[in-house]
């Protein structure tokens, strides 16, 4: 059975919020955040599962996906070690998705998410931008086989691009 994962990296934050974990969402991270989610409302309608890190930024990014979307805020799971971690701890989180889910998004930080994204699609994706997103599949397998270079790169957008400005 086809799996589809989404991965995020949270909209713009503060820099002025000290220590990092509570740093908010800006202005313009929460109107990045609601365009991306409603830009890609098709694609992303059939999530049942979001796992986000523990950080402010991330649960803001991932509330507003959901208000966007309407989608039940009981999908979400917050996962402290995606947190400053590494994107192995982002793969441990994949690895233990419930086969029943067939659809997942992961919201978490760079520049552990943009590493993750190429790990397994094998694509130049390099620094993300916040709030971009990047959409995969994986074929005929469980998420516990998701690994190395089994994604499917089925879209990469960010705010900028689709307002028309070129992923650099």
């Amino acid at each position: 059975m086809k799996k589809t994962l989404f991965l995020v990296r949270h909209a713009q934050a503060s820099s002025s919020v000290s220590p990092d974990i509570f740093r908010p969402l800006t202005p313009s991270g929460m109107i990045d955040a609601a365009r991306m989610s409603r830009h890609l409302a098709d694609k992303l309608a059939g999530i049942q599962l979001i796992l986000t890190s523990n950080s402010e930024r991330t649960r803001m990014t991932t509330q507003v996906f959901c208000e966007q979307l309407k989608l039940d805020e009981g999908i979400i799971q917050e996962e402290a070690s995606l947190y400053e971690s590494t994107p192995k701890y982002y793969l441990d989180a994949i690895n233990a998705i419930p086969e029943n889910i067939t659809s997942a998004m992961l919201v978490g930080h760079n520049p552990s998410i943009s590493y993750f994204a190429e790990y397994l699609t094998h694509e130049d994706i390099g620094s993300m931008p916040t709030c971009a997103v990047v959409g995969m599949t994986f074929e005929n397998l469980t998420w516990a086989e998701v690994s190395k270079r089994t994604g499917d790169m089925f879209i990469y957008d960010s705010p900028d691009s689709i307002l028309g400005i070129k992923l650099d």
